[in-house]
Parts: structure tokens; C-alpha cells; sequence
């Protein structure tokens, strides 16, 4: 049986491993290299002062990470955040992805949030570092593509497009 939890720093390492198979293998994400556990620890820090930050754990050992984060940096965007997910690359299709989001998302109503915001790699063509698995993940829990950028991210010799998905959730009431 797996929990959801809050992020603890000594998580870091963990989530660093997660993390870096899909910085050296894959488009998922457009870093080129691996952040250091000091600069990995910073961004959880920096993360954990304003959003949730959640890990799925299952016997001990951490799976997956979500959390959100600023979607743009002005005032009249505080409704609206961007969400970030990795699960461990042996770890698909065990609904841990749904389970995150999910605990997430309440949290985020909780807080206010009205609209999340996905930032997708988008393969021109699908090829051995990126697919649209994650783009059929969110659109199967309501996001819809709202944007397209062409050619934007330029990773292993090649181009790939990044696309926007939406989800609202709030009422959106004064």
C-alpha cells in the first residue's frame, strides 16, 4: 500500500535519482545536466515556501515526486500555478501518477488555486527520448492543450515542441 506525503529534505537524494534518468535519457524535461544535491535541496527549499511539494512512497521507498510552483511572477497570476511530475522510470502504470496529482490538486483548491498549468515536451516526431505519454496522462485527468510552441527546446541534436495544458478547478467567483 503506497502513502502520499510532504516532501522532507532528506528526500532529496532520492528524487535527485528519479530526476536524473530523465535529464540524461530522455526530452521530458529540456536540462541538459544533473543538478547538484545542493541545488536540487535549494529548489525544494525555495518550492516548500509557498506550494505543496508531495512524494509516493510504497514500503519505504519514494516512487514519484509532484509539486507545484509559480506560474508566472506577477500578482494577477496567484490563482494559477504550474505542476511538475517524475515517477521512477520502473514505476508507470501502477497509478501512482494519478494518486499525486490527485493529492496535489486538492491541496492546491485548498489553498485557492483556480487553474494548473502543465509545460509538456512535444516531440515533432516520436523518438526514443520523448513520446506523448505525458500529454495522454494529463489530458486523462482534464487538462486540455492550450498552447504550442514549435521547435523551442533543442536536446540530443534535435528539435522538439512544448505545449501548455490547462486544467481549471475553481469557480472562478469574485
Amino acid at each position: 500500500m503506497y502513502i502520499v506525503r510532504d516532501v522532507k529534505i532528506e528526500d532529496a537524494k532520492r528524487l535527485l535519482e528519479i530526476y536524473g534518468y530523465y535529464v540524461e535519457n530522455t526530452a521530458i524535461t529540456f536540462e541538459y545536466d544533473i543538478p547538484s544535491i545542493e541545488e536540487f535541496s535549494g529548489r525544494i527549499q525555495n518550492i516548500t515556501k509557498k506550494y505543496p511539494y508531495l512524494v509516493i512512497e510504497e514500503d519505504g521507498e519514494i516512487y514519484g515526486y509532484t509539486y507545484a510552483n509559480t506560474f508566472k511572477d506577477r500578482a494577477a497570476y496567484d490563482k494559477s500555478c504550474e505542476l511538475t511530475i517524475y515517477l521512477d522510470k520502473d514505476s508507470k502504470k501502477k497509478g501512482y501518477g494519478r494518486a499525486l496529482y490527485e493529492a496535489l490538486e486538492a491541496r492546491l483548491t485548498e489553498m485557492g488555486i483556480e487553474n494548473l498549468y502543465a509545460c509538456i515536451g512535444d516531440p515533432i516526431e516520436i523518438d526514443q527520448y520523448l513520446n506523448r505519454n505525458s500529454e495522454e496522462f494529463h489530458s486523462h485527468l482534464g487538462f486540455e492543450t492550450v498552447g504550442r510552441f514549435h521547435k523551442c527546446g533543442y536536446k540530443f541534436d534535435k528539435w522538439y515542441n512544448m505545449i501548455w495544458m490547462e486544467k481549471l478547478i475553481g469557480s472562478h467567483n469574485l
